[in-house]
């Protein structure tokens, strides 16, 4: 009995022990992501908390837009809180909105962590480079987003006729969920040059394949910062263009430097094959006749 429970002790701890090229079961991936999971949720939450407290400055600044659009036109321009309890209610979606940009930094570490065992070590190492350039970016993507904001609210405020006792009266809520979701959406785009320079480091994608789409690339620059950014002047237009476009070129250019270190690498290790391949072809018919001789005697 004794032998039998210490048997099945071993086997559990052998079940246990990682494997060393970081292979895991499906299981074992399950619970893995739903690590992660609990991890960013709680993150999240606590982040949430802190927004709550940052909510009169975060509210300020929210409203400002539609305040210099209402002073720079006869427009009166109000924010409106339908309903009794709509005040709490927006409370609470500001202050988890916040709790998620401020917890986009873990989000994106809990993610490389989920996905960094099946890398190899080599790999592994281009986690600093990512988190060092990536959430920078994020964070300027959103504060893009918001200048996006203010430069669109007056725009979309313009067609209200301004004849008469005219109010524009605008649900808070609504303009909220306009409000991050622009935020979000240039946060994402300034970070995708650094998910495509991570894509050809990893292997999966070559500089030369991105390249290859650069006028749809392009096009859809201008697309959605026409769609976000509707301003009448051009420069405006062409400025965040070209910027969200120079990320994109960027990433090219050091994928095509790190194609070709890797090519040149590869080519070096090939060489040298080649040469070990004839030294060995060379040894053996000078050690063939005295093998005969020895067979002989």
């Amino acid at each position: 009995m004794a032998s039998d429970t210490q048997g099945r002790e071993n086997a559990k701890k052998m079940r246990r022990r990682k494997d060393p090229e970081g292979r895991m079961s499906l299981g074992e991936h399950l619970v893995e992501l739903r690590n992660r999971l609990l991890i960013s949720a709680i993150t999240v939450v606590l982040l949430s908390v802190v927004g709550w407290f940052l909510f009169p400055w975060v509210f300020d600044a929210v409203k400002a837009p539609i305040e210099a659009a209402g002073e720079d036109s006869d427009l009166q321009a109000l924010i409106n809180f339908q309903g009794v309890g709509t005040g709490l209610n927006v409370k609470l979606q500001m202050s988890a909105y916040i709790g998620l940009i401020l917890s986009a930094p873990m989000l994106l570490a809990q993610i490389w962590l989920f996905v960094m065992p099946g890398l190899h070590r080599n790999e592994r190492k281009y986690a600093v480079g990512f988190f060092g350039s990536a959430i920078p970016l994020f964070f300027l993507g959103c504060v893009a987003g918001y200048w996006a904001v203010t430069q669109l609210v007056p725009v979309l405020m313009s067609f209200t006729p301004t004849q008469g006792s005219t109010s524009q009266i605008i649900p808070y809520n609504e303009y909220l969920n306009l409000l991050i979701k622009t935020m979000l959406a240039f946060g994402i785009a300034f970070v995708m040059p650094v998910v495509l320079v991570l894509l050809n480091f990893l292997g999966i994608l070559r500089g030369r394949t991105m390249l290859k789409a650069w006028r749809w690339v392009i096009f859809l620059c201008f697309a959605f910062t026409a769609v976000m950014v509707p301003t009448p002047e051009p420069v405006t237009l062409i400025g965040m263009s070209a910027a969200i476009s120079s990320l994109f070129f960027a990433a090219v250019g050091i994928s095509i430097w790190n194609d070709r270190r890797r090519d040149k690498l590869a080519g070096d290790e090939d060489l040298a094959d080649d040469e070990a391949s004839r030294i060995d072809d060379e040894v053996e018919p000078i050690d063939a006749p005295e093998r005969g001789e020895k067979d002989r005697r």
